[in-house]
């Protein structure tokens, strides 16, 4: 096949990967931009089986691509069809992990076969971007898993695991991987120097991944994302394959964007996560005796709907308890209800709420709540003020007040949604346990809030009869 004609494919290919992430940008255009994503990585498939010459191989060739087809066409149709949302952000990181170990393996392979007798010295290009592969890739692979294990507390606490030393080992094992890869630079044939970089990769990835816990897991997964990128960039650059150098950079900068944008809107540096730095503040929490003692007032469905009766305006703040009772059906029926008595309803969106960035804005949408509701943190907080009514569903940390007034905490600084403002607020949970950051919320507690414990569907659903009953 003309390499002309198979670079062209492929460039076709990676303006569709561009527009793609320009359409997801967007709920509205999310799915056409799935659809253009699926398409720009068919072309670059059957320009790939086509220039290796995989499809006129023989029969052995077609056998293995049917099962891959199979095997991973299963998997990934069981999975989506099963995992809830709730557990997307495990998904992700498994999604994550898989790119990084196949990055490893293939990066493995190519160097295998570049040092097999009668080739060619394998070139520079090759040996450095196979040392980047088995290292990104290990790191990856096994960091992902084990934020799986955090976010599904498998195995392992969802708090930050920290051990006395654990920085200086880091420290050693990133200088033993730079060792190794020089030496694979160096005499590419010692195969051994490779798989023994992805070990000490693994291990380094595990480490970096366990002192990172709680509600910086989402930044760790946008992270993640961002390194199995960089991984399949590498082996684009191992293979000769623009296409893969391409598309993986561009997961890369996304996922390194991502990261940064959750940092500031938890107003946290980068390395502060990743050294599990939430945890030096969170001894400093004040206790929830003292915040709460004799200060919560509770409040029934009936005696909620009445808030109603004079409200011209309410703002829903959507958080994980939301995600986790599987809320947004009821909500939606709520804020249909509310709005057919001529009330406002907005949606008020923290950037970090829920496990993984734009968890909250996915459920809203699946519940075809329209869009232009939804508003963001910094246009929808100058408005609390004149807001009659704010229903807290399940969220925790990102409307606590002890972000502005605890220099101490271990959120403070954070930029949170400023619900307390309001003239009343309404906070759905089932206890007055803490969020992620594992520290007691004032708002809890303050003159003009009534708690409505209770699942978070049961909730709604109970609150949306009490207003039929009231009408």
């Amino acid at each position: 096949m003309n390499p002309a004609f198979i670079n062209l494919t492929y460039l076709v290919a990676s303006v569709l990967f561009v527009l793609c992430f320009v359409q997801l940008s967007h709920p509205r255009t999310a799915t056409r931009g799935n659809l253009t994503g699926a398409l720009g990585m068919l072309l670059a498939v059957v320009a790939t089986l086509v220039d290796r010459n995989i499809l006129g191989s023989g029969q052995q060739a077609y056998l293995i691509i049917f099962a891959g087809i199979l095997v991973g066409g299963g998997a990934g149709s069981a999975l989506a069809l099963t995992v809830k949302m709730t557990a997307m952000p495990q998904m992700v990181a498994l999604l994550n992990g898989f790119g990084g170990g196949a990055s490893v393996l293939v990066a493995g392979a190519a160097l295998h076969d570049a040092t097999n007798p009668g080739m060619p010295a394998p070139t520079l290009q090759l040996t450095m971007a196979t040392v980047a592969s088995g290292f990104i890739g290990g790191v990856t692979f096994w960091g992902s898993l084990v934020a799986w294990d955090k976010l599904q507390e498998f195995m392992l606490p969802g708090r930050p695991v920290l051990f006395k030393g654990q920085q200086p080992l880091n420290i050693l094992l990133g200088l033993a991987v730079l060792a190794l890869g020089v030496l694979i630079v160096r005499q590419p044939a010692d195969e051994w120097a490779y798989w023994t970089l992805v070990g000490i990769a693994s291990v380094l990835g595990i480490l970096l991944t366990i002192p990172i816990g709680g509600a910086d897991m989402p930044v760790a997964i946008a992270l993640l994302n961002s390194y199995s990128g960089l991984a399949g960039a590498s082996i684009g650059f191992v293979l000769n394959n623009n296409v893969l150098i391409i598309a993986g950079s561009l997961v890369g900068a996304s996922g390194i964007i991502l990261s940064q944008i959750m940092c500031k809107a938890m107003n946290r540096s980068l390395a502060n996560v990743l050294l599990g730095g939430i945890e030096a503040g969170a001894s400093s929490a004040p206790k929830a005796d003292a915040v709460y003692a004799g200060k919560v007032k509770s409040a029934t469905a009936e005696e909620i709907a009445m808030l109603f009766d004079d409200a011209s305006r309410v703002v829903i703040v959507p958080g994980y308890g939301m995600a986790v009772s599987q809320a947004q059906h009821a909500v939606r029926d709520l804020t249909n209800l509310l709005t057919s008595k001529g009330i406002d309803v907005e949606f008020a969106i923290h950037p970090v709420a829920g496990r993984m960035p734009g968890h909250m804005n996915v459920l809203l949408a699946e519940a075809d709540i329209p869009y232009d509701r939804l508003k963001e943190m910094d246009e929808i907080n100058p408005t609390f003020e004149q807001t009659d009514v704010a229903i807290v569903i399940g969220a925790n940390d990102v409307v606590n007040p002890l972000a502005r007034t605890d220099p101490n905490c271990a959120i403070a600084g954070m930029p949170i949604l400023d619900v307390d403002k309001a003239r009343t607020v309404v906070v759905i949970k089932r206890s007055l346990s803490p969020g992620f950051a594992g520290i007691p919320n004032p708002l809890f507690a303050m003159d003009n809030t009534l708690m409505f414990f209770s699942d978070g569907k049961k909730a709604i659903t109970d609150l949306i009869t009490a207003v039929k009953e009231a009408a």
